[in-house]
Parts: structure tokens; C-alpha cells; sequence
């Protein structure tokens, strides 16, 4: 049986020490509040030995660690309860901050792990850092796992919670942590290695009809008025996570046979739709073709706002997009392309105003969370695949954390320049050998 043993635990402060400091939680962050980390695992190639790693790399990715963090100092921090909510705390780098950074050595198959084939994700997980909470009802914000498989390679692990940041943040601290790295092992200068720093003025945030405290609020009448806790539930299946590629002549073909029906589509939009329509065979059958389907995917505000805010802003900046099709219609011959049709319109209507409804947003995610819609992590636009320690691309990259909630799927774009977009799902092991049939059968009437 294979395992992960746990050779040191390090709290990496940030160097030069970061300012201390109160932050406040912009609306866009509430609702991720009482949810979870964002967690990833990204694979290197690295065939040395657990005593050269522990020589020659851990020591630059530590430095490097620490160096990031000198500008995404918030992530030292911690959330704690105010007398008006909720807000980022941080002590500062004279108080002993730091993210824990866990050492682990694995002896399972690095091979199998850092396929794309179905794995149970509970092997994943070994690879990934849990949050570090205490008593009091504050919890940090991020922690990082570097695991070495000797003479095959290592895995990064990176957790941040989601109240933190939405995953374009999470993305441009992993890369400048990684250049970081690169700068430190003397790969490359520090102006070639680092993107922008991040962009901390949470005030650009405007909140003129305090949503911040309406959401909170909602979040906490809900939370005292809820019914007693059910039984627990029985044993869970087996969950499997697997990746499937949408090569870039698939999307073509898809886009084509979309555009044929007069509907305009982006990569994007044609690999929700793919991934909905299959997941819809699984899930739906063909038990109740008459009730509606439901996707629910978060939307990038920055540039949508008016005014803009920086890229490089770190934070949240999302908005829930809701999707709807008539279940008979997705399981139809034609479902793809009313996916993604419905897809399309409910993007075009962001042009209306990327704020128009925000205060009902909360609700309508809670009302649709019985329907079991599938929603969507990540984005091929974060450039994942771009990631490089000083290792170079990534093996693979696995956003684990979408087993969370049933029916997330993950998009990354593919790792070779002809790959297109990555599909990850998981899923129990039957479920994930009917999703395998229906994508393969969709691939195949292209």
C-alpha cells in the first residue's frame, strides 16, 4: 500500500518581511466565505533521488516561497470574525507569520498519479495541504505541500482558501512563486522570470448598496434558521478523477456544426457544452426529459467593470453566470449545440450590466443547488500548463478540489500546443465509465 510520509513542516515567512494590516471583505468575497480551498497539484518530471531534492531543489523552492510572499503578504493572514463581519487579518512579518509549507515523501506511482486516466482522488488528496485552523474561529488563508517520488518526480500542492481569491489570483501567485524559483536557482533574471505584482487596493471594489452586509447577512439568517442536520448519510462511492482531452480539430468540428445552426461560439463555450451534454447522459438519463437542466459558471469582472480593475488584482472578482436548457433538449441529437446556444445568450447578456442582479445571486445559487447543476472550475485562460519551477511544464495538473460538489468539472487548456482544452471530472466509478462512453461517442459522430 502506498504512502506519504511527512519529512519536515516549515513556516515560510515572507522575505523581505511583509507590512501587518486589516483588509476588508469586498462583496465578491462573502459568498465564499464558509466554502473552501481552491486546491491544486501540479506534476514535474524529476528523476533524482529524495536526498538530491532535498539538497538542491527544496532550498530554492523555499526562498522562492518566501519571496512571493514578500508581495501577496494577504496570504499570510488570517479571517477572523469583527463586529461587522468578517476581515483579512495579518500581524505582520515581525509576529512569526508564514504559510506552512509541508515536505512529504510518496511512495505511490508517480506515473498512474500524473496520468489521465481514473484515479481514485483520495490519492490525490495525500498530496495536498490542509488549512491550518485554530479555536478561535480563524482559519489561514494558504498552505503549500511539495511531495518527492524518488527518481520519478515531485508534486507541488497549493491551497488558498476561496475567500481569499478567485483562481486568477491563485494562478498569478503560483507563477510568480514559481519565477521566483527559476530566479533562484540562477535560471533567469528577475525581469524575465516574474509577472506583475498583484495589485492590493481593495477600495477599486465599490459597494454603493452594501451587498457585503446583505450577503453576510442572508448567509447568517440561513445558517440560524436551517433544520436539524439528517443522519449521516451512508458510505460514499469510490470517487475517481480523470482528464479528457478536446483536441483543437474537435473544436473546430465543434464550432462548425454550432455556427451551422447560426449560433456564435468560443472555445470555451463549446467545452461546456460537450462536457454538459455528457455529463446530462450520465446524471439524467432519460428519467424525466421534461424538467430543466442547469449549468452554473463564474464570470471574470475585472475588465467588465466600469471602471476596470487591474488584472493583477488580488482577490475575488467573479459573478455567477446561470445557464438553463430544457433536459430533453440536452439529451436530444442536437444537445450540444442547444448548450451551447444557451450558453452564449446568457454570456451576451452580461452586456446589460455585469452587476445587473447581484443582489439575488446568493439566493438563486442556493435554489438551484437540489437541481444538481453542473458548474465549472478554472478557465483554459489561466495558463496552468505554464507553470515552471525551474522543471519545465508540468506533467500534469490536477484541480482536486472540484470533487467538492457534485458535478464540477474543470477546464485547463491542454498541455501541447495541439491540445486544445482538458476536461476533469470526477465522479463515481460506474458514473465515470458511462461519462468515458458518452464523450468517446460524442467524438465519434464529429
Amino acid at each position: 500500500m502506498a504512502t506519504t510520509k511527512v519529512l519536515d513542516r516549515l513556516t515560510v515567512p515572507a522575505s523581505p518581511p511583509a507590512p501587518g494590516g486589516v483588509l476588508p471583505l469586498t462583496f465578491f468575497d462573502v459568498p465564499w466565505l464558509f466554502t473552501g480551498p481552491v486546491e491544486r497539484v501540479f506534476f514535474y518530471t524529476y528523476p533524482h533521488t529524495a536526498e538530491q531534492f532535498t539538497a538542491r531543489l527544496l532550498p530554492p523552492l523555499v526562498s522562492s516561497l518566501s519571496a512571493a510572499l514578500h508581495w501577496f503578504y494577504p496570504l499570510l493572514g488570517r479571517v477572523r470574525p469583527c463586529p461587522d463581519g468578517y476581515e483579512f487579518f495579518s500581524a505582520g512579518g515581525d509576529a512569526g507569520e508564514g504559510v506552512e509549507l509541508t515536505v512529504a515523501e510518496s511512495s505511490d506511482d508517480f506515473d498512474e498519479l500524473s496520468g489521465g486516466g481514473p484515479r481514485d482522488v483520495a490519492r490525490l488528496y495525500a498530496l495536498v495541504p490542509q488549512l491550518p485552523r485554530t479555536e478561535d474561529g480563524t482559519f489561514a488563508l494558504a498552505a503549500a505541500q511539495v511531495t518527492v517520488f524518488a527518481g520519478r518526480g515531485i508534486a507541488v500542492g497549493v491551497s488558498i482558501h476561496h475567500v481569499a481569491c478567485d483562481d486568477s489570483s491563485y494562478m498569478h501567485f503560483v507563477k510568480t512563486w514559481a519565477g521566483q524559483c527559476r530566479v533562484a536557482a540562477g535560471e533567469e533574471s528577475t525581469q524575465g522570470a516574474l509577472p506583475p505584482p498583484p495589485f492590493l487596493d481593495r477600495g477599486v471594489v465599490a459597494d454603493p448598496e452594501g451587498l457585503a452586509a446583505r450577503t453576510l447577512d442572508e448567509m447568517r439568517q440561513l445558517a440560524a434558521n436551517a433544520p436539524p442536520p439528517p443522519p449521516p448519510p451512508p458510505p460514499p462511492p469510490k470517487l475517481v478523477i480523470a482528464s479528457f482531452a478536446l483536441t483543437r480539430d474537435r473544436i473546430d468540428k465543434l464550432k462548425q456544426r454550432i455556427v451551422a445552426e447560426s449560433v456564435h461560439c468560443s472555445a470555451f463555450t463549446v467545452a461546456c457544452a460537450f462536457a454538459w451534454a455528457c455529463l446530462a447522459r450520465v446524471d439524467g438519463g432519460c428519467a424525466d426529459a421534461a424538467r430543466r437542466a442547469h449549468l452554473l459558471f463564474s464570470v471574470e469582472c475585472r475588465r467588465r467593470l466600469a471602471p476596470p480593475i487591474p488584472q493583477e488584482y488580488l482577490g475575488n472578482c467573479l459573478r455567477p453566470c446561470f445557464v438553463e436548457v430544457g433536459l430533453g433538449e440536452l439529451l436530444g441529437a442536437d444537445g450540444v449545440v442547444a448548450a451551447a446556444a444557451a450558453i452564449g445568450a446568457s454570456i451576451r447578456a452580461l452586456d446589460d450590466g455585469v452587476l445587473a442582479g447581484a443582489g439575488g445571486w446568493f439566493h438563486k445559487i442556493l435554489s438551484l443547488v437540489p437541481q444538481r447543476p453542473m458548474s465549472v472550475g478554472g478557465s483554459p485562460r489561466y495558463g496552468v500548463y505554464e507553470t515552471d519551477f525551474g522543471l519545465g511544464r508540468p506533467k500534469k495538473v490536477e484541480l482536486v478540489s472540484i470533487d467538492k460538489t457534485p458535478g464540477t468539472v474543470s477546464l485547463a487548456e491542454g498541455r501541447d500546443a495541439q491540445a486544445g482544452i482538458e476536461i476533469g471530472v470526477v465522479l463515481p466509478e460506474a458514473e465515470m465509465a458511462r461519462f468515458s462512453s458518452c464523450f468517446a461517442d460524442g467524438l465519434e459522430q464529429l
